[in-house]
């Protein structure tokens, strides 16, 4: 089934003029649970990976021998969505809370052990660019985005960033598929776990963040919204009006290409680190498709309460519940990228 973002609640050209010069693309990937194989695009889904080619691994020094088994994981979720369509406000059985015990409890990993010892990394997503309008060309006629990280938040100065791996290959020159990658026996945080999703890409028109917007444009969209919010609080009444960054500009949830949305942080410097080229938005990796703040973008196809599943369905979490932004460099696509969490 497809999704179809419904139009938006205002014709954002006409309520600010100006706007349409800064009009750009970018794709939902919509991802939602299925069966994926190596062949197509998806979110937690098998990897085209060469069976002759080293799976990639964490070598950072960090704890890596205590946490839950995915396996767990993907039983767990799996428990309270049955739980959740038999009906619900009944909650769990007292056997399903026994089970549900046993499924959260973590683990020491078998053996012993070193910090720097490879950890087998997540296989998070890979994107044919075929699939998605929107995706950055990749380097040297490369075709597939594949994206993995690490199952702990081990990394960087401070010891608690995540580590992403990116890598960009030739999907018609794998010949053979590796059978059964890797896992890592226990992981740090359930949210680094995706459940396999199928996407349903939807090319939509987005917006810049405002305040990367020329100075005169962005403050008549912040004085149109600081008014709007007076009259509310005149009237006593709740902020029902669709605003620029909600509603209006960047739609939220997994998606490629577009502008990203600075909502947690003032917009940072994005030039390649390489060759100071400023970087474009490769992916945005997020918690949810859709939240109480920005429902207006919830799928027409999901608008009915009986088949809405809550925008959660990779089972992804991002920092406390937020987005990853991923910058690539259009010069050179083999430069290293640049992250943001907001």
């Amino acid at each position: 089934m497809t999704r179809t973002t419904p139009p938006r609640p205002l014709d954002v050209e006409v309520l600010f003029p100006g706007l349409a010069a800064h009009r750009g693309t970018t794709t939902r990937l919509h991802p939602r649970p299925g069966s994926p194989d190596a062949s197509v695009s998806s979110v937690g889904g098998p990897m085209l990976w060469p069976a002759d080619e080293p799976w990639p691994v964490c070598t950072d020094p960090h704890p890596h021998r205590r946490g839950r088994r995915p396996a767990d994981i993907h039983r767990e979720r799996q428990l309270s969505a049955a739980a959740w369509a038999r009906h619900p406000a009944s909650g769990l059985t007292d056997e399903e809370r026994r089970l549900l015990e046993e499924l959260r409890r973590r683990y020491r990993a078998a053996g012993g052990g070193e910090e720097t010892d490879p950890l087998p990394m997540i296989g998070l997503a890979q994107l044919y660019r075929r699939d998605v309008p929107d995706l950055l060309a990749g380097p040297q006629d490369c075709d597939l985005l594949q994206v993995f990280w690490c199952p702990f938040d081990a990394h960087g100065e401070n010891r608690t960033g995540m580590l992403l791996d990116l890598r960009w290959r030739r999907s018609w020159e794998v010949v053979e598929v590796m059978a059964q990658p890797p896992v890592p026996e226990v992981v740090g945080f359930e949210g680094y776990v995706p459940e396999p999703c199928v996407l349903h890409p939807e090319q939509v028109v987005t917006y810049p963040f405002a305040g990367l917007l020329p100075e005169e444009l962005c403050a008549r969209i912040e004085a149109r919204e600081e008014a709007l919010e007076e009259q509310a609080e005149e009237a006593d009444a709740e902020e029902d009006w669709p605003t620029y960054q909600f509603d209006l500009s960047i739609p939220p949830g997994w998606r490629a290409g577009g502008y990203a949305s600075w909502n947690l942080t003032d917009a940072a410097a994005t030039d390649c680190p390489a060759c100071a080229t400023p970087m474009e938005l490769l992916l945005t990796i997020d918690s949810s498709e859709w939240d109480a703040g920005n429902a207006s973008w919830m799928p027409l196809e999901e608008r009915d309460p009986a088949v809405r599943r809550g925008g959660t369905d990779t089972g992804v979490a991002v920092g406390r519940w937020g987005k990853l932004n991923v910058f690539s460099c259009p010069a050179d696509p083999g430069h290293p990228h640049l992250k943001s969490i907001q």
